[in-house]
């Protein structure tokens, strides 16, 4: 079955940067767009950015120019590197992949405060 890990979360000061991994498996990864997703106490769910298979890109207009989305599909993993991190970035983030439905792993916790 589909399985996501994230991983590289943690806690960075208003400025600094993360990178987030997703780690895949159980479907073809590279014939599959992946997403991120994240969530804010007490809010819903939002996209982030997604990649297609063939490599294009798309972000929400609250990250555009600080975030950047990549795939590695010999080591089936997608990164979002986030740059010049605001606190208003702080959320649980998700990958997410498409596959004969929506599939979501555990989501990895990112929290910007001085």
């Amino acid at each position: 079955q589909v399985q996501l890990v994230e991983a590289g979360g943690g806690l960075v000061q208003p400025g600094g940067s993360l990178r987030l991994s997703c780690a895949a498996s159980g479907f073809t990864f590279s014939a599959y767009a992946m997403r991120w997703y994240r969530q804010a106490p007490g809010k819903g769910r939002v996209f982030v950015a997604s990649i297609s298979s063939g490599g294009s890109t798309n972000y929400a207009d609250s990250v555009k120019g600080r975030f950047t989305i990549s795939r590695d599909n010999a080591k089936n993993t997608v990164y979002l590197q986030m740059n010049s991190l605001k606190p208003e970035d702080t959320a649980l983030y998700y990958c997410n992949a498409r596959v004969l439905g929506d599939s979501w792993g555990q989501g990895t916790q990112v929290t910007v405060s001085s």
